[in-house]
């Protein structure tokens, strides 16, 4: 069973809310061999503008998933973000099972579902302001593993340590799709 730890900024967490999502993020169960052990974090916050926002992050082993949606309705906001959870597993399981059994036989993450279809999700980011800093430790890896891990966060780019040249590397989306990385001296 994934475990749900739920946080509310500038609202209360009532039983509803809870039971609402906990029944919505265990239907993820679904696509994971090992579910037992996973948690997974709950952010939701309030503004002025009754809007709200929630966030959900499953922090794995070698893998995180993360999704965040906005919505002046927040049960919607939930039912819209586990939908984005299930669109980055179904879209990425094939891929992602097929590093792990390269570190393993036994090794496989998601679970095979029968009659899915990947769906592509688009991406707009045009402004330049700062609005966040964030902190992580860089892991070992190699550049087919970090466009793993940055599609499952559903970025652009990521940070990460190269496994073969243990020096700071960035894997990047460009603009006709395809991906490169910029090495670090």
């Amino acid at each position: 069973m994934i475990r749900c730890e739920i946080r509310g900024e500038n609202i209360e967490v009532t039983d509803a809310i809870r039971t609402h999502i906990e029944d919505k993020v265990s239907k993820l169960e679904r696509y994971f061999n090992d579910a037992l052990n996973t948690h997974a974090h709950v952010n939701i916050k309030t503004y002025n503008n009754k809007k709200g926002k929630v966030e959900i992050t499953i922090p794995m082993k070698d893998l995180t998933l993360r999704a965040e949606e906005s919505h002046d309705d927040l049960y919607a906001a939930v039912d819209l973000i586990v939908d984005k959870l299930e669109r980055q597993i179904r879209k990425h399981k094939t891929k992602i099972n097929r590093k792990f059994r390269e570190k393993g036989p036994e090794i496989e993450l998601f679970r095979a579902i029968e009659n899915e279809r990947a769906e592509e999700e688009e991406q707009n980011d045009d402004g330049i302001e700062i609005v966040r800093t964030k902190e992580f430790t860089l892991k070992p890896m190699d550049s087919e593993e970090a466009v793993l891990q940055m599609n499952m966060l559903g970025h652009d780019f990521f940070v990460f340590n190269d496994r073969y040249t243990e020096g700071t590397s960035i894997v990047y989306r460009r603009r006709d799709g395809k991906y490169a990385v910029i090495e670090t001296n």
